[in-house]
């Protein structure tokens, strides 16, 4: 019971995880799947369909760069449209966030 709760917990704020990593710059899709990893314990195969799903509604771009140990890397960056959703959901997790925590704050 309690994983399927962490496990909704993580889908939930995903996409507000990949906005924020990408607002710091562009990323190729292994390295945004290792940042969640560490931070979350989201699982590889996680990231990229959700990184379609992206692609497909505007919020982010791709290309492509040369590796040099290797196939081309695809690239994510942000679009100005991504960047609007990320401060969007910024605000409402902020305020989702501190409604939970003052009533945590308050549990007895």
């Amino acid at each position: 019971m309690v994983e399927a709760v962490q496990v909704q917990l993580k889908k939930g704020v995903l996409e507000l995880c990949v906005l924020a990593l990408l607002s710091r710059g562009d990323a190729y899709g292994y390295d945004i799947a290792s940042r969640l990893a560490e931070g979350i314990e989201m699982a590889e195969g996680t990231i990229y369909p959700l990184m379609r799903r992206m692609q497909a509604d505007g919020l982010v771009d791709t290309y492509l760069v040369e590796s040099p140990a290797g196939p081309s890397r695809k690239y994510y960056k942000l679009t100005p449209a991504g960047g609007t959703r990320f401060e969007a959901q910024k605000t409402e997790w902020a305020a989702f966030s501190a409604a939970v925590n003052a009533i945590l704050g308050g549990a007895r």
